[in-house]
């Protein structure tokens, strides 16, 4: 008798951890206000943030593979008006940079179906000695 609902628990536990696996993270926080974003805008800030990000090494890289020189990163940055700007600086923040594409949902779902055979392997082998007896 206690053998089907220890099953039933068990199949609840592994499809509720699949689903807590698969959820993906999300973050909570503040949206600015569009008025009061744009009345703290400072466009030298914006800029030297932008600067900053430009200087690393990787993203320095991947914009000479893109095609990309100097004198045009600077002639783009320089046409854009201080909204774009400000958008842009405050969407630096956000970026990840180098992410794993993905392999972290792979993994998990992958140990998340190892948990899984295991457990039929040890279920079965526990139910198999138990009717033997």
């Amino acid at each position: 008798m206690r053998m089907p609902l220890m099953r039933y628990v068990s199949w609840y536990l592994v499809f509720s951890m699949f689903l807590i696996g698969i959820a993906p993270k999300v973050d909570a926080g503040l949206a600015p206000s569009e008025l009061i974003a744009m009345s703290q805008m400072d466009r030298n800030a914006d800029l030297e943030k932008i600067r900053q990000v430009l200087e690393m090494k990787m993203v320095g890289e991947r914009l000479g593979q893109l095609g990309f020189t100097q004198d045009e990163i600077q002639t783009r940055l320089n046409s854009l008006s201080d909204q774009q700007l400000h958008k842009f600086a405050l969407q630096l923040d956000d970026l990840k940079v180098g992410g794993d594409g993905g392999a972290g949902i792979g993994i998990v779902i992958l140990l998340i179906f190892v948990l899984f055979v295991m457990i039929v392997m040890l279920a079965s082998l526990r139910g198999g000695r138990a009717y033997r007896r």
